[in-house]
C-alpha cells in the first residue's frame, strides 16, 4: 500500500505566531518535522499551508509543498486539499502529521503505517501511557479510552476522545495527535459538516465518531512534546541542541 504523509502548517497560530518558521539548530520547526517524517521512510511527504513564506522554507529545505486556502476550519480539511492538488497517484493511505512536533518518534510514525496496512481500519491514530495525574484535569492533553487495553501489537477502537476526565478510566491514555486515513474515509471525513460537539471541545476526530467511523489506535513508545508555547519552544530547542 502506498502512504503520503501531509504535514498541515500555518503561520497564524495565537499563542505563538510565526512558530512554523522559528528556529532551531539553524532549521525552521516546519522543515524540522518533514525532514523527520522523511526518515520514517514510509512514502512521499508534502506540506499544506496557506503562507507563501512556509512554502518557501520548505522548498529551500529540500521538502516538497503546496499553497492552501485559509478558510480551512481544520488541519485535515487543509491536507484533503493538498491532496487533491498534488500529483503524486495511487495512494491508498494519507497521514496528517502535526507541524510543530519537531520530537515525534521515527518508530511511531512507522508503527501505526504498519497497523494501517495490516488492518482494515478506516482512520488509525496513537496514544501513550498516562504517568503523571496531572494530565487528567490539563485540557491541553486530550485523552482517548480504547476498548481494550493497548499494547505494542493490537490496535483497538476508540470508545471516545476528552479533554478532561475526573479520574482514571479503565483503558484511558494520552492522545498523541496523529492521523491515518484510509484515502475514501479521508474524502468522507471532509463532506460532514464539523458537528457541535466537534466545534464545542475543539476535537475534529469527534466529528469522525458522530458520523460511525471508527477511529483504531496503536501504542506509542513516546509522547512528542508539541509547540504550543514560547515555553514550549525554548524546551524543545534546549532539548534539540543539546542533542547535536
Amino acid at each position: 500500500m502506498k502512504t503520503l504523509i501531509i504535514i498541515p502548517s500555518r503561520l497564524a497560530a495565537t499563542r505563538l505566531p510565526g512558530k512554523p518558521l522559528l528556529k532551531i539548530n539553524g532549521l525552521s520547526i516546519i522543515s524540522h518535522v518533514f525532514k523527520k517524517a522523511e526518515t520514517a521512510k514510509i512514502g512521499d511527504v508534502l506540506v499544506a499551508t496557506e503562507n507563501q513564506e512556509i512554502v518557501d522554507d520548505v522548498k529551500k529545505n529540500g521538502g516538497q509543498a503546496v499553497l492552501t486556502s485559509n478558510k480551512h476550519n481544520t488541519g485535515t480539511d487543509r491536507i484533503y486539499e493538498a491532496l487533491k492538488k498534488t500529483e503524486i497517484s495511487n495512494i491508498d493511505l494519507v497521514m496528517n502529521l502535526q507541524g510543530d512536533e519537531p520530537l515525534i518518534d521515527v518508530d511511531d510514525i512507522r508503527n501505526l503505517n504498519q497497523h494501517m496496512i495490516n488492518s482494515n481500519s478506516r482512520i488509525g491514530t496513537l496514544a501513550s501511557k498516562i504517568f503523571d495525574k496531572k494530565l487528567y484535569d490539563n485540557q491541553s492533553a486530550v485523552k482517548v479510552k480504547t476498548r481494550v487495553e493497548l499494547n505494542h501489537n493490537n490496535f483497538p477502537e476508540a470508545i471516545y476522545f476528552k479533554r478532561k476526565t475526573l479520574k482514571k478510566d479503565l483503558n484511558l491514555y494520552h492522545h498523541v495527535g496523529i492521523y491515518c486515513y484510509e484515502i475514501d474515509t479521508l474524502k468522507d471525513f471532509v463532506s460532514y459538516k464539523q458537528s457541535s460537539y466537534e466545534t464545542k471541545y475543539k476535537l475534529e476526530q469527534l466529528r469522525a465518531l458522530e458520523n460511525k467511523i471508527n477511529i483504531n489506535v496503536a501504542l506509542a513508545k513516546s509522547h512528542s512534546i508539541g509547540i504550543d508555547t514560547k515555553e514550549d519552544f525554548m524546551a524543545i530547542k534546549k532539548i534539540m541542541e543539546y542533542k547535536t
